[in-house]
């Protein structure tokens, strides 16, 4: 089976570069900082242009969902919590907790978290809303990425 075709371009964003992954399918990852992507990755901003559009009205405060078809990769149970991520509003949080109950596994709070680090498509697929259970900001690609996040709930407020 022949290889798959993504496209690569690197986004400015005000919380730094972003690094664009799409396939012919739709956007199958978004990276913090220019990064090379797969080996095979074409550098194409002309086949990230949609995707780079809408990211750069959610920064303008512009857009507040995202239409841009999704090409993630994950397990079925990574694959759910990202469905429910997609359903949390703009401007609006919620827990792991939650995301385990909306997905009908209310022990699942752990393995959420996982699910929700592991997220290809983070802003698009807002995994920035979800906080600990006291509200505190956590997770987030890591500790220091909780800047970024804090930075995503502040435009969103």
């Amino acid at each position: 089976m022949a290889a798959e075709t993504l496209y690569r371009s690197v986004l400015d964003t005000p919380i730094g570069p972003l690094t664009l992954l799409v396939s012919a399918r739709g956007a199958r990852a978004i990276l913090f900082g220019e990064l090379p992507g797969p080996p095979a990755a074409l550098d194409s901003p002309r086949a990230t242009a949609a995707l780079a559009r809408q990211l750069r009205e959610y920064f303008r405060g512009q857009r507040r969902q995202f239409d841009h078809p999704l090409d993630w990769q994950g397990t079925p149970f990574q694959q759910k919590v990202w469905r429910a991520l997609l359903r949390v509003p703009y401007g609006a949080t919620a827990s792991y907790a939650d995301i385990a109950r909306a997905i009908r596994q209310p022990r699942a709070c752990r393995a959420v978290g996982g699910a929700n680090r592991r997220n290809p498509l983070p802003i698009v697929v807002p995994c920035h809303r979800i906080l600990g259970s006291d509200g505190s900001l956590t997770g987030y690609a890591g500790p220091t990425r909780l800047d970024i996040k804090a930075a995503l709930l502040a435009l969103e407020k």
